[in-house]
């Protein structure tokens, strides 16, 4: 029995690792062949966008509260429920020819987003203290490398009239591994938090981001003055004030109203929805521009092989190495100034695109560029965020940062879909201004994200622990895809708070 613990211990990183690889391959595998389903099922590309905002929709909702429940219920639970639902919302990408039911399957896939950090909360149980943060910077880099495979494992199996369901059957596939080795390797424990669910603040969330997310992505549709506009957009932003007051009087929040009204904390997370907006802009534009064939007057009509392993796999490559140096560089040079130079990287890359794309290698080059700035953007804001909350608030304060980049995402996904659609010249392709101004929204947004950091973040108010610096890389590692939630606030084996520096556990060697 005491061999079969063991085996099971020696697994369990391994199994995790796969398992939370599913959040950068759900995202990835879709981008690149958006264009592909709407030619096959014979939707509009407002409507195609939501493949990819009714996805980060959900994911932005369900992600604070499947980790909640992980902490009332037990973390085994959840998170083979959650590959539960996402099996589901693949299958049923696999087998239907319904536009509507294909956008409930990617709703069901959002709930894999809550697959890493409950990962993180996995390992803190589980793993000793000295071998957690190497444990944690391997499950983050799994997520980067993830990104990358996703690319690959679409631009493989998906050619020229190819079914595009092939695709969600490799998933299927992928999440069944995935459910097999959560059931065999992660332990039962029992819960040992107690509290509620803040339901009733989920739901108003999803609510009000559903209707603005509407009225933006279908405003270009319906008409900018049409009632049904006005009315989605007005609902949407009075349900989400309702949302905020609500939450002021809530003891367990979803999201703390502290969180957002802070000024230094309210900056960062701003800084974080515009980084969120800019990244999905050079995933979703660059997918869409060189797919566009040249009788369009631009684009290179690559195949969804070469749009993935030509143009798009390069930066994603590049940007899992500068998360491997991202924590560093903060230790090093501070996370102000790399996340303000960060920026300015990324507002070149847009730039550079937005001027210059009559040649492959000035998509490519772009997109290295712009992958430098996320994962190190990245990177910075965790460790900006933690030097301005108390030690017991920097879990809190990372999942609302989270919830911004994936709001942001949101937002990018229904903007670039939206100017696509409106913008449409002759032989029913987007005109090319249409791209240039997708292209330089995201560079406007790096640059106010640049501006908002070199004006008004300032110096941190404490220094970080040795620990926090650890967890700070490991988030690194992980680049766009995640953050490590609970930054040094998790719990050891033994029940002990894995915080340094106080007299009960002295600051250690770091290993950054």
């Amino acid at each position: 029995m005491a061999r079969s613990d063991t085996l099971r211990t020696r697994l369990l990183l391994p199994a995790l690792c796969l398992i939370v690889t599913t959040v950068a391959v759900m995202q990835t595998v879709v981008v690149p062949i958006v264009g592909t389903i709407r030619a096959q099922l014979d939707v509009s590309t407002t409507a195609s966008g939501w493949l990819l905002t009714a996805n980060l929709l959900a994911a932005a909702v369900a992600t604070p509260v499947l980790g909640r429940l992980a902490d009332l219920r037990g973390k085994r639970a959840i998170l083979m429920g959650i590959l539960w639902v996402v099996l589901a919302g693949s299958l049923l990408c696999a087998v239907t020819d319904s536009f509507a039911l294909l956008v409930v399957g990617r709703v069901l896939q959002g709930a894999s987003y809550a697959l890493f950090p409950v990962g993180i909360a996995v390992l803190r149980e589980e793993v000793a203290p000295d071998r957690l943060v190497g444990a944690m910077g391997l499950l983050s880099g799994t997520m980067g490398v993830g990104g990358a495979v996703g690319m690959v494992l679409t631009g493989t199996t998906v050619s020229g009239d190819t079914d595009y369901r092939r695709v969600f059957w490799l998933l299927v596939l992928f999440n069944l591994v995935g459910l097999m080795m959560a059931f065999v390797v992660v332990p039962k424990r029992v819960a040992a938090a107690h509290g509620r669910i803040d339901w009733a603040g989920a739901v108003l969330l999803s609510i009000g981001l559903a209707l603005a997310l509407l009225a933006l992505s279908e405003g270009g549709t319906w008409g900018w003055g049409s009632p049904a506009t006005l009315l989605c957009a007005a609902g949407g932003l009075t349900v989400l004030a309702g949302w905020f007051a609500f939450e002021r009087h809530v003891d367990e929040p979803l999201v703390p109203p502290r969180m957002l009204t802070h000024r230094p904390v309210l900056v960062l997370h701003l800084a974080g929805l515009l980084v969120g907006v800019a990244m999905f802009v050079n995933f979703l534009g660059t997918s869409y521009f060189v797919q566009t064939p040249p009788a369009a007057g631009y684009g290179f009509g690559a195949t969804v092989l070469e749009a993935t392993a030509v143009y798009m796999l390069p930066g994603a490559l590049v940007g899992v190495i500068a998360a491997a140096l991202a924590g560093r560089l903060v230790h090093r040079f501070t996370a102000k100034r790399v996340l303000g130079v960060s920026c300015v990287i990324g507002t070149a890359g847009f730039v550079l695109i937005a001027v210059l794309h009559d040649r492959s290698w000035q998509i490519i080059v772009s997109g290295i560029l712009v992958s430098v700035f996320v994962s190190l953007a990245y990177a910075a804001l965790p460790a900006l965020l933690v030097a301005e909350v108390r030690p017991d608030e920097t879990g809190v304060a990372n999942s609302i940062n989270s919830i911004a980049r994936t709001v942001g995402s949101s937002l990018s996904s229904a903007l670039v879909t939206t100017l696509l659609a409106t913008l449409v010249g002759a032989g029913g392709f987007a005109k090319q201004s249409a791209f240039v101004a997708a292209f330089g929204l995201a560079a406007v947004a790096a640059a106010a994200a640049a501006v908002l950091v070199f004006v008004t973040v300032r110096a941190p108010s404490r220094p970080l622990t040795d620990v926090e610096e650890d967890e700070v890389e490991a988030t690194a590692l992980a680049a766009e895809w995640a953050v490590v939630d609970g930054l040094a606030g998790g719990r050891t084996p033994a029940g002990r708070s894995d915080l340094a520096g106080t007299p009960e556990h002295p600051q250690r060697e770091s290993s950054v």
